[in-house]
This record gives C-alpha cells, sequence and structure tokens, in this order.
C-alpha cells in the first residue's frame, strides 16, 4: 500500500534508514529533514520543498522529483531512472552522483557542485 504523505510538514525530521517505497510525499516540507540512506524508490515528491536537507546514500530510483530541489545536499544518491525534470538544483551538492537513465529536462544547476564527476551512462539532459 502507498503511504500518502501528501503535503505533510516533514521539517528537520530524522528519516534516516526510512522505507518510503513508492510514498506520495507531493507537496511534502521537508526542509532540513535528514534522509540519508532512506529508501525513496518510485516515491513521488513533486513539488516538495526538500531545501537544506541531506539525502547522502539516498535510493531515488524511478523517483518524481519535479520542482523539488532548491539548495539539496545529494552527495552519493542513487538518482537512477528519477525524474527531475524542472528540478531547482541550484546550489545542490551534486558529487559523484549515480544519474544513469536520470531525466534533467529543463534543470537549473546554477551554482552546483560538479567537483566530482556523475556516474552516468545514458543521461537525458537538457539544462536551462
Amino acid at each position: 500500500m502507498r503511504e500518502d504523505l501528501s503535503g505533510a510538514d516533514l521539517r528537520e525530521a530524522d528519516l534516516t534508514g526510512e522505507n518510503l517505497t513508492e510514498a506520495d510525499l507531493t507537496d511534502a516540507i521537508l526542509t532540513g529533514a535528514i534522509l540519508t540512506d532512506a529508501d525513496l524508490r518510485e516515491a513521488d515528491l513533486t513539488d516538495a520543498d526538500l531545501s537544506g536537507e541531506d539525502l547522502g546514500e539516498a535510493d531515488l530510483s524511478n523517483t518524481d522529483l519535479t520542482d523539488a530541489f532548491p539548495e539539496a545536499h545529494l552527495t552519493g544518491a542513487n538518482l537512477t531512472g528519477a525524474d527531475l525534470s524542472e528540478a531547482d538544483l541550484s546550489e545542490a551538492n551534486l558529487s559523484g552522483l549515480d544519474l544513469r537513465d536520470t531525466v534533467l529536462t529543463e534543470v537549473d544547476l546554477t551554482g552546483a557542485d560538479l567537483s566530482e564527476p556523475p556516474q552516468s551512462t545514458h543521461l537525458w539532459a537538457t539544462f536551462v
């Protein structure tokens, strides 16, 4: 059963290692949340506020993250197959991400940290 957390206020929540597979987090407020090692496979994070959160080592495979990422910390996160269409990744830490088959249509990467090249074999990208 898909967990419905749409619109939930999860500011500063410690969700380290939580299983949120297929969760509906549409419009959720996750400002400053800790999602390290969280399982967010196939979750819907459309329009969620993920500013300032820590998603290091989180699994975001096949997750819809449209418009979800101002100032995110994503070091080591697995974004394989994720849809980041129109995401604001400005100022985000994107070092060493797994971006295989990730959709990056109209993504804003202004000031993003790409100091370690992302792992990618099939990257579909259109940047603004």
